[in-house]
C-alpha cells in the first residue's frame, strides 16, 4: 500500500510538470480590463479599450454600458446585457476579441412593403464611432416574396449589390432546403473599402401586389447554418419578426478613422502601450489602426505589461498534449484509490481494535481466570484464512444464534467457527457469556472451545470440529432404521452425565437453558457432546435460582419457567425429560401433535399413564430391546415432565438410573434398577398428579 501511494505520487509530479509545459502552448488571456473597472458583464468580458465607466475606456467611441433589467420587484429580470454606448437601447454586444480587432453585436431588421418604392435610407451605426459592419464577416440578407432589391451607398451615388426573390409555392420545406438563392430570400455581399459600411440606401422594386420583404445584416457563419437560416426565413415569412432570436453581425473597430500608425507614433496617447505590442495599420473594413502584440507574445496590447510571453515556451504536437492528460488522469485515479483503500484499511484497523478493546473488557468481566483472555485469543485474518473469508461452501450449519463454519487453521488443524446471524447487544452479550461458560468447563461430552477472535462487533467463537453433525439429524431419517436402541441409551447417558457435571461440578453451576437434539452433536463414534452455550446462565451455589428473561426453544422449555421466569437447574431437567422422549418416540416436539391437537408431551404422559406406551414408541425401540428397559426409561422421562420442578429429579440421579441400565448385564444392578423404576411407578400412580389439568396447561403453551 506504501508503494502505491510512492508511486502515485511520483506520477502525479510528472503529469504536474508535463501540464506546465504544455500549458505553456496556451495563449494568455487578451481580454484584460484596466485595474478596478468592470470586467464582465453577464457572460460577456470587457477588454481595455473598450469600458463602461470613465477612465475605463480610451475614447467615448469605446463606451459600452452593463444594463440590468430591475422591472421585477426584489431582483433582475435576467442576466446583465451589454450594450453599446451610454443607452439601455444601443445594440446588444455579444463578444468583444482584442486580437481580431471585432465586435459580435445582435443586429438589427428593417420591414419594408409595396408602400416603399423610393431609395429609402438605412443607418446600421452611429457615425462617429470607431466600428463598421464587417465586410468579411456578413452577409445583407433579404427575406420575402415578390421584389427585386438594390443597395446603395450612403449618398445613393451608386448600387452595391442587387438580388431578387419570389415564392412559387412556397411552402416550409422547400424554404427550408433553399439557400437563400431566390427562393423566399436572397443575399448579396457587404461592399469592403472607403472605411467601411455604417449605412446605406435600399430601393425596392415590387412584382407583386401583396410583396413585402425584410433587410438584415447577418454575420456568415451563423447564416451558413442551415438550422439559423430556416429558423430566420420562418419567422419572417411566417410571423412577420424575428423576436427572440438573436441576430449576430459582426463589426470591424479601429483607433482614429483618420490615423495612420505613422501620425499615431507622434502622440503620446496612440493606445499602444505594452511593452511588447506594436501599432498595426487597419486591414479590416474599419480606417485607422489598431495595436497587436508582437511575434511570440500574447494578451491585450492596450494595457501596460497586456503582452506577456510563455517562460521557456516549447512547442508540442497535439499528441503529446493527449499523452499528458491521459497520464495526468491516470495518476489522479491511482492516487484516489489509494487513498480510498488507505483509509479502508485504517478504518476497518481502528474497528477491530475498537471491538477487541470493548469485547476483551465485556469477557474479563465474567471470567474467573483472566489469563484466559490472552491464551485463547485468535486474530480476524486468521479466522478469515482459515473458511476462506467465510465462505458459503463452508457453512456447516446454523441456529437462532449463529452460523457455524468449517475451518482449517495454518497447522491444518479442523476447527468449526461460529459467526452471530445479527449484530445487536443481546447477541454480543450472548457469545461472551459462552465463552466464559466454557472456559471453566471440561467434560468429555461437552464441546471444546478452543478460543475466541475480538475484532468483529459480535465476537467469533472457535470449537473443536464434531465431524458427524447433531443428534436431531441422525434420529429425524426417512427410513424406518434410525439409531440404534443401545447408542440412544448411550447418547442420553452422557448427555446427562454433561448436565450433571454442569449442575453440580463445575466452579459454579451452570444451567444449559437450551437442550435438545440440535445442540447434541456426535463425533465419528456417535459420542455425544452438548454445544450451543450462547442462553446458558450461571447461578452461584448458595442460591437455587434466579429470576431471568425466557430463553429457550418451545416444546422443549420448562413450562413452570415460562410462566415463573424462575430458571433453576430443574429446567435443564425437564429440557432432557424431552430429548428422552424423542429419543423413544422419534417424533420431534416442536412440530408432531396427536389427533387430539395435544403436544408431544402430553401425548406421551397421557398414554404412559394409561399403560398404552406402546402406541407411541418408535416401532424400531420395540422390536430392538427387551420392554422393561424402555419403560425404565420412560419412567425416567416422565418423572423429568413433572410439572412443578421440585417434583423431578437432579440430573445426577437420572445419570445414575441410565447407568444402571447400562450396566444391565450385572444382574444385582439390573435388579435394583428395576426395584427403583418399579417404586417410581407406583409413586406416580400414588400421586395421580391431576394428568388432565397438567395437559390441558401444557397445550397452551406456544408450539
Amino acid at each position: 500500500m506504501h508503494y502505491l501511494i510512492v508511486v502515485a505520487a511520483l506520477l502525479l509530479q510528472l503529469a504536474a510538470t508535463a501540464v506546465a509545459v504544455a500549458a505553456s502552448d496556451a495563449p494568455a488571456s487578451a481580454n484584460v480590463a484596466r485595474p478596478g473597472c468592470e470586467s464582465k458583464c453577464g457572460n460577456v468580458e470587457i477588454p481595455y479599450p473598450f469600458g463602461t465607466t470613465p477612465g475605463c475606456y480610451h475614447s467615448p467611441g469605446f463606451l459600452v454600458t452593463c444594463y440590468r433589467n430591475t422591472s421585477k420587484k426584489g431582483g433582475y429580470d435576467d442576466e446583465p446585457k451589454l450594450r453599446l454606448g451610454r443607452s439601455a437601447l444601443g445594440r446588444q454586444v455579444l463578444h468583444i476579441s482584442v486580437q481580431n480587432s471585432t465586435m459580435r453585436i445582435s443586429s438589427e431588421v428593417w420591414f419594408f412593403n409595396v408602400s416603399n418604392t423610393s431609395m429609402t435610407p438605412i443607418t446600421v451605426l452611429p457615425s462617429g464611432r470607431p466600428y463598421v459592419l464587417s465586410a468579411a464577416g456578413n452577409r445583407l440578407v433579404h427575406i420575402g416574396c415578390g421584389f427585386a432589391a438594390s443597395s446603395w451607398t450612403p449618398h445613393g451615388e451608386r448600387p452595391f449589390n442587387t438580388c431578387s426573390s419570389s415564392c412559387p409555392e412556397h411552402t416550409p420545406e422547400k424554404i427550408r432546403h433553399s439557400t437563400c438563392d431566390g427562393m423566399g430570400c436572397c443575399d448579396a455581399p457587404i461592399p469592403a473599402g472607403g472605411g467601411g459600411l455604417t449605412s446605406f440606401r435600399a430601393q425596392f422594386r415590387w412584382t407583386g401586389i401583396t410583396s413585402d420583404a425584410s433587410v438584415v445584416a447577418v454575420a456568415g457563419e451563423w447564416w451558413r447554418d442551415a438550422n439559423n437560416r430556416f429558423m430566420l426565413k420562418m419567422s419572417l415569412l411566417a410571423v412577420g419578426h424575428a423576436s427572440g432570436i438573436v441576430i449576430p453581425a459582426i463589426l470591424d473597430w479601429a483607433f482614429d478613422n483618420s490615423s495612420t500608425c505613422a501620425e499615431a507614433a507622434k502622440r503620446s496617447d496612440s493606445g499602444c502601450v505594452s511593452k511588447h505590442s506594436e501599432c498595426v495599420d487597419s486591414t479590416g473594413s474599419a480606417s485607422g489602426y489598431v495595436c497587436r502584440c508582437l511575434r511570440g507574445y500574447q494578451g491585450n496590447p492596450y494595457v501596460s505589461d497586456g503582452c506577456q510571453s510563455p517562460r521557456d515556451r516549447r512547442h508540442f504536437p497535439a499528441w503529446t498534449i493527449f499523452v499528458m492528460g491521459v497520464g495526468i488522469g491516470m495518476c489522479l485515479l491511482l492516487l484516489v484509490l489509494a487513498i480510498i483503500f488507505a483509509t479502508k484499511k485504517l478504518k476497518a484497523k481502528k474497528m477491530r481494535e475498537h471491538f477487541f478493546k470493548q469485547n476483551r473488557g465485556l469477557l474479563l468481566q465474567q471470567l474467573v481466570d483472566k489469563d484466559i483472555a490472552q491464551r485463547m485469543i485468535f486474530s480476524l485474518e486468521e479466522l478469515e484464512e482459515a473458511t476462506n473469508k467465510f465462505d458459503k461452501a463452508r457453512i456447516l450449519g446454523g441456529g437462532g444464534h449463529g452460523t457455524v463454519y468449517k475451518g482449517i487453521l495454518s497447522d491444518q488443524h479442523v476447527v468449526a467457527i461460529k459467526k452471530s446471524k445479527l449484530v445487536i447487544q443481546r447477541e454480543i452479550d450472548g457469545f461472551i457469556n459462552e465463552v466464559a461458560i466454557l472456559t471453566q468447563i471440561n467434560h468429555r461430552n461437552v464441546v471444546k472451545l478452543f478460543g475466541c477472535c475480538l475484532e468483529t462487533e459480535v465476537p467469533l467463537l472457535v470449537y473443536e470440529f464434531i465431524p458427524n453433525g447433531t443428534l436431531y439429524a441422525h434420529l429425524h431419517v426417512d427410513s424406518p432404521i434410525s439409531i440404534p436402541w443401545k447408542d440412544r441409551l448411550r447418547i442420553a447417558f452422557e448427555v446427562a452425565s454433561s448436565l450433571a457435571y454442569l449442575h453440580s461440578e463445575a466452579t459454579i453451576s451452570i444451567v444449559h437453558r437450551d437442550i435438545k437434539t440440535s445442540n447434541i452433536l456426535l463425533d465419528d463414534h456417535l459420542t455425544a457432546k452438548v454445544s450451543d452455550f450462547g442462553a446458558s446462565r450461571g447461578i452461584a451455589i448458595d442460591k437455587s435460582g434466579v429470576t431471568t428473561a425466557v430463553q429457550g426453544t418451545y416444546g422443549y422449555l420448562d413450562p413452570e419457567y415460562f410462566y415463573t421466569k424462575r430458571l433453576t437447574e430443574k429446567s435443564d431437567v425437564y429440557s432432557y425429560g424431552v430429548m428422552l422422549v424423542e429419543l423413544l418416540t422419534r417424533k420431534k416436539p416442536t412440530a408432531d401433535m396427536s389427533l387430539e391437537g395435544i403436544s408431544l408431551v402430553a401425548h406421551f404422559m397421557l398414554l404412559q399413564s394409561n399403560g398404552r406406551l406402546s402406541d407411541i414408541l418408535d416401532a424400531q425401540v420395540i422390536l430392538e430391546e427387551e420392554e422393561h428397559e424402555v419403560m425404565q426409561v420412560a419412567a425416567i422421562a416422565a418423572l423429568c415432565l413433572q410439572m412443578k420442578g421440585d417434583d423431578r429429579p437432579t440430573m445426577r440421579h437420572v445419570e445414575m438410573r441410565l447407568q444402571g441400565l447400562q450396566s444391565s448385564n450385572n444382574n444385582s444392578q439390573k435388579n435394583q434398577g428395576v426395584l427403583h423404576m418399579v417404586n417410581v411407578e407406583e409413586n406416580i400412580s400414588t400421586r395421580r398428579y391431576s394428568l388432565e389439568r397438567e395437559i390441558l396447561l401444557s397445550t397452551t403453551l406456544p408450539r
